[in-house]
């Protein structure tokens, strides 16, 4: 069985790369130039998602974690009125996802937080979500968790105000929304309370919950019982999506590595889709799909040289521009791709996002 692998916003390579424009910049420019930026810059970011969404197919990576910063603005009025203008565009894209068995999913900011003590926070919060949730549904993606919109528990010892903002929200958001384990606020326990009393799933994270209980490895009993309990939030268990990284200097350091090289041996009890949070992107995905995926080890060799990818299709480039290119994948992403049918000129300010 090969687990999804899943590439978290961007590349190690330069195919995969987004644009982006400042706040402080933007409010420099009177209101007809900033539509015009935001209209130069989502059509840009759009083309860019075509490749990003060719580039996994190419590599056989079933999961990809768009980057929240994709449509800067989108929560503003100036940015909501011109993404509407390319809805045709992102209804096609979505579409290619679904061609190409992609499953798209975010992780929204930090700054997300639903049970701040502060109402303003939560309403803004609320804002920034609801933005998201319009772009899965103008991409044509399920109001479930199969396009996940996943946070963290926000605010320490505010879990019940969490559950009732949460059980309030708008069904696009609420529908759509997972939480995660986190490595000093919101353990496993802490997290499955609040995701029953909500009734959203779990995204359970293998390196934050090793830190937050102070394990000494993947090994430890309570990674497959925490793995186990997560499981049994998802609606349909299949469905389930995890995190794994591994720590640079040490197991529990917090900064991820580039290359993953420990993986918890519950992983491979059963189906789930795997974000790969390494900082190589597909180059650690090559590891695991080469090292992981055919054989039984779960510690696996040492860190390689990051070199370019081999036995890969040639990539599109951010010249190419072309709405649908479907590319060629394995029967493993035509699997996945049957998973989904069952939900159904740039200003000198534009930034790259690396």
């Amino acid at each position: 069985m090969n687990h999804p692998l899943g590439l978290v916003c961007v590349s190690a390579s330069n195919v995969v790369r987004y644009k982006t424009i400042t706040r402080k910049r933007f409010l420099q420019f009177e209101t007809p130039e900033q539509e015009q930026i935001l209209r130069d810059l989502y059509a840009e970011n759009l083309r860019r998602l075509i490749i990003a969404l060719d580039f996994c197919a190419a590599h056989q990576i079933c999961l990809y974690r768009m980057g929240s910063g994709l449509f800067p603005f989108a929560d503003e009025v100036i940015g909501s009125e011109i993404l509407t203008e390319f809805a045709d565009a992102m209804s096609q894209i979505g579409e290619q996802a679904k061609r190409l068995g992609i499953r798209m999913v975010m992780h929204p900011e930090q700054f997300v937080v639903l049970n701040s003590d502060r109402p303003e926070v939560i309403k803004n919060s609320i804002k920034v979500l609801s933005s998201y949730a319009r772009t899965f549904d103008l991409l044509g993606q399920p109001r479930s968790p199969w396009a996940l919109m996943n946070i963290h528990g926000g605010k320490g010892d505010r879990a019940q105000r969490l559950v009732q903002v949460v059980r309030n929200l708008p069904d696009n958001i609420r529908l759509r929304l997972t939480f995660e384990n986190d490595e000093y606020t919101y353990g496993v326990a802490d997290i499955l309370e609040i995701c029953h009393g909500a009734g959203v799933p779990m995204v359970f994270d293998a390196h934050h919950h090793v830190i937050y209980e102070h394990s000494k490895s993947y090994d430890d009993p309570s990674v497959a019982v925490a793995f186990e309990a997560a499981r049994e939030t998802w609606e349909i268990p299949h469905w389930q999506v995890v995190h794994i990284s591994n720590g640079v200097e040490s197991f529990a350091d917090q900064k991820h590595s580039d290359y993953i090289t420990v993986m918890p041996k519950c992983y491979r009890s059963a189906p789930c889709w795997i974000e790969v949070e390494a900082k190589q992107k597909e180059l650690a995905i090559e590891k695991l799909q080469h090292e992981w995926w055919n054989s039984d080890a779960n510690v696996l060799t040492p860190m390689i040289k990051a070199v370019e990818m081999t036995g890969a299709t040639a990539q599109p480039t951010v010249e190419q521009t072309a709405i649908a290119t479907p590319s060629l994948l394995n029967q493993n992403s035509a699997d996945h791709a049957s998973d989904y049918a069952q939900e159904t000129a740039f200003t000198q300010q534009i930034t790259p996002i690396q």
